[in-house]
């Protein structure tokens, strides 16, 4: 396991270097705008409560990898609620019509956000323990990369309102680095685990699909806060040019 995990760890290294991340670390920005995209990731975030539940969770359990695994969905299950409290903070719960939203959460500006999950889905579903601890490992290192460039952002807007940010600030962030997947105990046990083949060459296809598809989702969280507005985070970008070119 330890050829995947250096594997992860370039590929996390590779990741980090995304537009996005270097968009969001623009502080000539204002703090609301580089986190424009949050509607967009909506459909990952929500899903991934799920997949911790009904996917990764397998009880009971005698396999000491399943109860890391298991352990590990316990922690991750329920972070949508902080998301959905950020969404509030940030003024984006506005009213728009139920058509509307699920037009929103099913269309093209989203649809990378969609495919991530379905892809975490489609390698996740019935597989081996020791497949869905690769799979965490890679969502663990594009969250720790994202995590780490949203939360100044956070901290920069609590400043400005007083308010708290759960989902994208320093109290996910800890949550995070705080897993129990984390420990040196069980990282060195992940570490030792050893790999047929053939086992290896599928978590090797899978690291690498995983982290191809969340830099599309880089890409399209990007480009979706370059031509939306933070004040109109629903609106299409020539929705907002209208008014401008009459006036």
């Amino acid at each position: 396991m330890e050829e995947v995990l250096a594997l992860i760890e370039k590929k996390k290294q590779e990741f980090a270097k995304s537009g996005l991340f270097e968009f969001m670390r623009d502080t000539s920005i204002d703090p609301r705008q580089r986190l424009a995209f949050a509607p967009c990731v909506s459909p990952f975030v929500m899903s991934f409560g799920e997949f911790n539940k009904y996917v990764f969770r397998e009880e009971p359990t005698n396999d000491p990898l399943q109860v890391i695994v298991n352990n590990h969905t316990y922690e991750d299950d329920h972070h949508w609620l902080w998301f959905l409290q950020d969404l509030e903070t940030l003024g984006i719960n506005r009213s728009v019509k139920f058509s509307d939203a699920l037009n929103f959460l099913w269309n093209e500006e989203t649809k990378a956000s969609r495919w991530v999950s379905h892809q975490i889905f489609r390698s996740a579903f019935g597989a081996s323990p020791t497949t869905k601890l690769a799979i965490l490992e890679v969502i663990e290192a594009t969250g720790n990369v994202f995590f780490s460039t949203a939360a100044p952002i956070a901290q920069e807007l609590r400043t400005i309102t007083q308010q708290e940010f759960l989902y994208f600030g320093c109290f996910h962030l800890a949550v995070e680095t705080g897993h129990t997947t984390g420990t040196p105990e069980v990282d060195q046990l992940i570490k030792n685990i050893q790999l047929s083949e053939e086992t290896r060459q599928e978590a090797v296809k899978i690291v690498d699909n995983l982290f191809e598809v969340f830099t599309e989702l880089t890409d399209e969280l990007l480009v979706y806060a370059k031509t939306h507005s933070f004040e109109q985070p629903f609106a299409k970008p020539w929705d907002i040019l209208q008014p401008l070119k009459a006036a």
